[in-house]
Parts: C-alpha cells; structure tokens; sequence
C-alpha cells in the first residue's frame, strides 16, 4: 500500500522533490539539493505511526509538531511558559478546575475545512477513547471514555472549555497540553476514513476514529502537511499554503532514512543532504573543521542515568548507593564519550524545566567511596552486574564505571544486549544495575518527579511502573511532596518545591545521574535560520530558508 501510494503521488512532484526522492537510493553524486527543498539525514526507524493520538517516539514528534497545531506551545524564549498556538487567549476559573481557551478566528486545516472548537474537543475525545500509549497525558487530569465530552467540549464555534478533576497548577495543565498528543485533528476528514469496530471488553466503540488511516494519513493544520512515509525509508512534508501563521520558506522537507553517523557526515559534505541528525562526537568534530558547513546544539530534556535494583542486598544499603555516586569519573565521560552531545547533569530535572537543579555536587573520589562502603559492612568489595545496550556512549559509561568500581573493590559484570533485550529485564525488575535514559512525556517537572518518585504499590504485580517501582525504591514523603507540587498555583513556589524535592533525592535514592542530552546536528552554510528546539517536538522547520 505505502509503494503504491508513493508511486501515485512521485507524478504528482514537482522536478525538484523527484530529485530529492531519487536521492533515498542513488549513491552519492550530487552537487546540492534542489533550493526548494530541506534534506535532512535522520534515523527514523522509531516510527510506527504518524496518528497524533497514538505516535510517541522521537521521531514522529518532530513530525507532527510540524505538520499539526495545538491550542498552546512552549514559549522557545522561556521555556518555562507557553504561548498560544491556535488559542488566541485562554483563562482559568477561579476554582482553579476550568480552563476556557479562544480560538484565533480565521483558521483552516491543510484540506481548507475550518478549525473550530468541535474538532479541538472531538480530538481530545479521540486520543482518550484510543487509549494509545500518550493517552495518560489527558487521563491524569480525569477524563475518561465516559466523561472526556463533558470534561472536554465547544461552548461555541471558537470556545473549547475543559474541565480537569483538581485545582492543579496551570503550568501544569498547560505544559502538559504542549505534548503531541493534544494535536488537533481535521474532525470532517477523519470521520471520513473511519473504520467500524465490534465493541469488546478491551475496546468498547464501535470505530477506530480514523486510527488505521492516520497511521500513514494526514489531518492537520501544522506549517507542513505529511506527504508521504515510507517505514525506514522516507518522511516527505510539503508547505501547507492554509497555514494561519508564518509560511515556511520552503516548498518541502524530506528526512532520508540514515542510520550511521559516518553516513550522514559523508553526505552531508557531498551536498546530498543540507542536514545531518546523528553524529557522533568524531563526525561532529569533522564538521565543525570543514568551512562549508557548520554545527548547531541545543539541550535536551532528556537524562542519562544509572540505577540499582534495591531487590539486590548490597545496592540496598543507602550506604552503597552513595558510594556508587562517587565512583563515577564524570569529568573523563565528559571529555571523551559525550563531548559535544551531552553535558554532565546530576539530578533528574533537565535544565530548562521549570526547578531544575544546576548543582554538580558529585565527583570522583574513590577514598570517600571506600569509607563508605566500609559503613555498609562491605569494605572488601562485592560483585554486581549491569546491562547495558551495545550503543554508545552507554558502553563506554558502562566500560568506564566498571574500572572505577573496581578501585573501591566491586567488581562489575557487564551484561551486553540489544534495546529490546535490555529493557525487557529492566521492566521486569530482574536486573541488578542499569543504564539508559529517560526523555520528559511532556515539558513540565512533573513528568520526571512523577515517575522517579511514585511507587503506590511495590510488588511485582504493580501495575503503576515507574522508574521507582522498576527499581524497587519506596520514597512515600518524596512522592507526598511531588503530587503537592502539582497543586502549587504559584509558578515560583512551584519551582522551589521541586528544588527540595532534588536536594533530597541526590541524599537518599538509588539513581545516579550523569548527564544530560545535548542534541548536536550538522548543516550547510547556504541554509538560514536553522535552530534545534530544547525538545524533540520544537524542532521546527517552517523558519528554516536556503540563500
């Protein structure tokens, strides 16, 4: 289906996007890409869906956060606020349990039907009654497959109210409808692809509200509409001429599936694509030494971290969890493994969230690691095993612990395996350490707090599995003082509640946090106004022009 669908719209190409899709598999041989379009190299194999409602990997978010609006964004000059998107304006009642946004007048999706407040509340009653992966970014807030059109609905053509189930905090509620999953969709167009279902006990409606045509579909009124996609191949986006805001300078985008860091630098310096997405600190350093082309950086809210299975007796030992955090060498990581792409970062709020904690309070130092360990009653050392993903830079992390642990008299074991391998053991919670990452749900502190805090029910039949419940730790005063961030309406109170609850995580928890993400991409000169979003979904290429 997807070749046939492409084949049928290559025709429909101008000469320059059938250039650019004649690039996806001819070697490298051309000079430039055409000047209406943008060419980036990505690695897009994480796509499995471009339906708002259910996509939630990297990849796609960047997608759809510039093919669809939403009633708010973060505001890119103060990340700790939003601005309005399709919402001209918006209020809160004064119980602090109702939200009314404004919709800008004039507004129309890419297929020239109008945006109104229905499809705003058809689209939140979408994504609940889906009940995809990112469903629980709106159902935390209440709202159910019985109640989401009375807690989500049009007053009028352009007044969407929602009404959520406590006074949260509006930065909260806000930021949280930042996320993907909160996208509008084109209410007429879908219900026009809608599939019909035989209601179950799994799933009780009797349609599919258009999931299995927006897999590959599109109804959005974003800067860019999706073209095409091709599964580990191609994402095409061309301009969408009804889009209400600045209209993008260029025609289309084609991100060409490429995996390899080497790959990407090489064509990138042919002139195959105007973008690189994934390189690695050798590439980076390679471009930033090539005067045709240069590199740009941001900040990712995304945080690398090692954690301990408090189901082992040694790594229970509060004792031994801060001993580990002293047996890191992080200015070595820092110079070698993450140069470039990652900056070392000790607490779980990434910087640029509202309380983050700028504090690097742990070093190296092997003798203090010693004393103790000596205090846990294990000064002679013990054996431990950590699995680890055959990637970098978490091989070398993983590589470089395992020496430094062994200065204290632990030896390490390091388990190598696939994402999938890795991550099965980590959710089963049969592990004894572990390294990975973790990438904010949404732009708010409480998507980290939340998860490296909560832990209602701690036996293997929990259900609520947290990063905390994955690890076996139990913080009950922590996870009190992060549900009342939640409810803290003043943003700067907000603020120093997450702080506290930080300081008192590095004391007592058994997670050692080494860095954060910085997302590094090179490009060519001739483009204009190429910037990377502190998030995945604010990677906007609607400013982006080529001289």
């Amino acid at each position: 289906m997807m070749i046939t669908k492409l084949s049928r719209n290559f025709r429909a190409l101008s000469a320059g996007a059938a250039l650019s899709l004649l690039m996806l598999t001819a070697p490298a041989a051309f000079a430039e890409t055409p000047k209406d379009t943008l060419v980036e190299g990505l690695a897009i194999d994480d796509i499995i869906s471009m339906d708002p409602g259910e996509a939630f990997e990297f990849s796609t978010a960047e997608m759809t956060t510039n093919t669809y609006s939403l009633l708010v964004r973060l505001d890119l000059n103060d990340t700790t606020k939003v601005k309005g998107d399709l919402a001209e304006s918006w209020s809160v009642s004064d119980d602090g349990l109702t939200y009314t946004f404004k919709l800008k007048p004039g507004l129309k999706f890419a297929s020239g039907n109008p945006v109104t407040a229905e499809d705003v509340a058809w689209s939140f009653e979408r994504a609940v009654k889906l009940d995809k992966s990112p469903a629980f970014i709106l159902t935390q807030f209440g709202l159910t497959g019985d109640n989401v059109t009375e807690k989500a609905k049009a007053a009028d053509e352009n007044t969407f109210v929602f009404t959520v189930d406590k006074a949260y905090a509006p930065s909260f509620v806000l930021n949280c409808l930042t996320a993907t999953v909160a996208s509008v969709v084109d209410k007429k167009l879908v219900m026009d692809h809608i599939k019909p279902m035989t209601p179950s006990a799994e799933y009780k409606h009797d349609n599919d509200f258009g999931n299995e045509w927006l897999k590959t579909g599109y109804a959005g009124s974003g800067a860019y509409k999706l073209r095409e996609w091709r599964a580990n191949e191609v994402v095409v986006l061309e301009r969408n001429d009804n889009y209400y805001g600045d209209k993008p300078k260029l025609n289309r985008v084609i991100y060409r599936y490429m995996k390899e860091s080497a790959a990407q630098r090489l064509a990138l310096e042919a002139g195959d694509i105007d973008i690189a997405r994934n390189l690695e600190p050798g590439d980076l350093d390679a471009v930033s030494k090539n005067a045709d082309l240069a590199v740009a950086s941001a900040p990712k809210s995304t945080i690398y971290y090692v954690s301990l299975n408090l189901k082992n007796e040694n790594l229970k030992k509060p004792e031994v969890q801060q001993a580990f955090k002293y047996l890191v060498d992080y200015d070595a990581i820092s110079s070698t493994l993450i140069k470039g792409i990652g900056e070392i970062h000790q607490t779980f709020l990434p910087k640029g969230q509202l309380g983050a904690l700028d504090e690097i309070p742990f070093k190296l130092d092997v003798a203090k690691a010693k004393e103790l360990l000596a205090k846990a009653g294990l000064a002679d050392g013990f054996s431990v095993t950590m699995d680890v993903r055959n990637t970098q830079p978490v091989t070398g992390i993983a590589e470089s612990m395992q020496q430094t642990l062994a200065q204290a008299g632990v030896k390490l074991e390091i388990i190598p395996g696939d994402g999938k391998q890795t991550l099965t053991k980590y959710r089963a919670r049969t592990h004894d350490m572990y390294i990975g990452n973790w990438g904010s749900d949404y732009f708010d502190p409480n998507s980290n707090a939340d998860t490296f805090t909560a832990n209602p029910d701690n036996s293997d039949a929990g259900t609520n599995k947290t990063l905390a419940w994955r690890n076996t730790f139990e913080t009950p005063e922590l996870d009190k003082q992060t549900k009342a961030a939640l409810l803290e309406r003043d943003g700067a109170k907000r603020a120093a509640m997450y702080q506290d609850i930080q300081k008192k995580y590095l004391e007592n928890s058994p997670f050692i946090f080494i860095f954060q993400q910085i997302e590094v991409a090179g490009y060519r000169k001739n483009l204009k106004d190429f910037k990377l979003g502190p998030s995945f979904d604010t990677n906007f290429v609607g400013p982006i022009a080529k001289e």
